[in-house]
């Protein structure tokens, strides 16, 4: 016989964890605000917009929702250079429009999460335009790094530390009668200065900064870099090039390096302070499991996002170990591993996965994956559709600042930043009443939200019954799993009353029915006892 699984439920109210805080086991939904929902037609996502769109991801049956950096800036790389931590800039609305937006997800059960962008400012902020006015050597100055160049007359960079973007990480200035002076610190765009955390001024100003969204009603925070801040003494060189290649892989005196732990600590003292279980979430990007795990010990941050599950191939004993290794390195501290799949900042794993109707199919796999194991969940807006990577946008509509410099990240960022169809059969599908900052593809018009919901086949559907059921059964969440036996290129392992089982090979399996199914990627064809698991498909049964 076959089988294709409808949904037959729909996402309960979010509720904390019985097993300890709410995010140990929230499934968190990430929003790229430019790219979500436009309500005032200038073809840039805003606060409003995503405030009129909440009832959507209620109903979708996330936890919560996590922001992209919406304050002033000049947008020198999305909204990652901030001038002003406690100003909503212009384009994404006022500071009311927060407000509103923080109240109506808490009356609709979310809970909400914000960017802090703590390793760098924007060059317009006031700090930095104080610096460049002071003298070499200045007190402005000493809030970010400004160092004497080498060479004879000062021209070389003060060390080979290049920038994530490419090219140096260092750009020089100029003195009031226009001569060359220091250099200054910029592990990103030159738009976007490094601070310097030895710096007590700076440490008392993100803690206000802190206090200032907490007190508005904010549920946390992620941190943007939480591996930087601290650079190693006396900025030595590396030694190599291709360093952004080299990130995640091993230590480099700018990043992940011991002292930013000590930062952590006191945010993780002060979002204690607060009622109603304050989270901080630590992108942070470490060479190994075990060092990733020091930035979730007790009383440092709440989560770490888990890029080696991101980055992992689509194998199965590729995944088991990496599963393995990230289940033990949490534990071994205490804390809920995450899992995510796609981000603002990586080609959508649609994609990443194949593309075409192979790399969905994985993707929809995948998804019941992440899902099914122990923690916390990370969605990016439009993987609940299926949305591919945009990878045909022309070059005159790009503003990855990556793209535009060599040697740094491959400047393909725009490409899972388009925005996110709702409805309609022609762009901009119901994202707004005017166009869209980037362009959307003519195919997307059939995987809008509006073209989906209601299809039990459609990934929105998935999504929706599988949220539904992390919600209803008590065995999902935070917990332990048990690896079952299973045939090779297939994964299957169980928690309180349900197992999962996941085919990466490239034909059918069969193996014994494991229980009652109850949410599929694909149709199953059953016979007696057996079942024909289908290529790239996840299946959940219930025990």
């Amino acid at each position: 016989m076959t089988q294709d699984l409808a949904p037959s439920v729909r996402p309960a109210a979010a509720s904390p964890s019985e097993t300890g805080g709410w995010w140990r086991s929230a499934v968190i939904y990430q929003v790229y605000v430019r790219s979500f929902a436009d309500s005032d037609g200038d073809g840039i996502g805003d606060l409003r917009g995503i405030r009129d769109r909440l009832p959507y991801l209620a109903e979708l049956g996330v936890d919560a929702v996590w922001l992209t950096p919406f304050y002033a800036s000049p947008q020198a790389d999305g909204g990652y250079d901030v001038a002003d931590y406690r100003a909503v800039d212009p384009l994404f609305g006022e500071l009311s429009d927060a407000d509103d937006l923080v109240r109506e997800a808490h009356r609709l059960g979310l809970r909400v999460i914000v960017d802090i962008v703590p390793n760098h400012t924007s060059d317009q902020h006031a700090w930095f335009r104080a610096a460049l006015a002071d003298r070499e050597g200045g007190p402005a100055r000493e809030r970010y790094h400004f160092r004497p160049g080498r060479g004879a007359a000062g021209e070389l960079p003060p060390n080979d530390w290049e920038s994530v973007f490419g090219g140096p990480a260092w750009t020089r200035t100029a003195r009031a009668d226009g001569t060359p002076g220091e250099w200054y610190l910029h592990l990103f765009a030159p738009e976007q200065p490094d601070l310097n955390w030895e710096n007590q001024e700076v440490r008392e100003e993100f803690e206000s900064v802190l206090r200032f969204w907490l007190d508005l009603g904010v549920d946390g925070f992620r941190i943007d870099v939480a591996h930087g801040m601290v650079k190693a003494a006396g900025l030595p060189d590396i030694g190599l090039s291709e360093q952004a290649k080299l990130i995640g892989a091993q230590v480099l005196p700018f990043f992940d390096q011991d002292g930013v732990h000590e930062i952590h600590r006191a945010w993780r003292r002060l979002l204690d302070s607060y009622p109603g279980e304050r989270v901080g979430v630590a992108e942070a990007w470490a060479p190994t499991p075990e060092r990733l795990a020091l930035y979730v010990r007790p009383d440092e941050l709440h989560q770490a996002f888990n890029f080696q599950f991101l980055t992992c191939d689509w194998e199965a004993a590729a995944m088991r170990t990496v599963i393995d290794e990230s289940l033990a390195a949490t534990r071994s501290v205490g804390a809920p591993t995450t899992w995510v799949l796609s981000n603002h900042d990586v080609v959508r794993h649609t994609t990443r996965y194949g593309g075409g109707e192979r790399g969905l199919a994985r993707a929809r796999a995948a998804a019941l994956l992440m899902l099914a194991l122990p923690g916390s969940a990370y969605v990016y807006q439009g993987e609940e559709l299926g949305l591919p990577e945009v990878v045909d946008l022309p070059d005159e509509v790009r503003q990855d600042p990556a793209f535009f410099r060599g040697d740094g990240q491959d400047g393909t960022r725009d490409g899972c930043r388009v925005p996110i169809p709702w409805s309609g059969e022609t762009a901009p599908y119901g994202f707004g009443p005017g166009g869209s900052w980037l362009p959307q593809p003519e195919q997307w018009a059939e995987l809008s939200v509006a073209a989906q919901s209601g299809d039990p086949r459609s990934t929105l559907e998935l999504y929706r019954s599988a949220l539904a059921l992390r919600h209803e059964l008590p065995g999902l969440g935070d917990g332990e799993m048990t690896w079952l036996e299973a045939p090779e290129g297939v994964l299957a392992f169980s928690r309180p009353g349900l197992v999962c089982t996941l085919n990466t090979r490239g034909e059918e399996v069969g193996m014994p029915v494991p229980g009652r199914p109850v949410l599929a990627t694909a149709a199953l064809e059953f016979t007696g006892g057996t079942v024909r698991i289908p290529v790239d498909s996840c299946v959940w049964w219930a025990v």
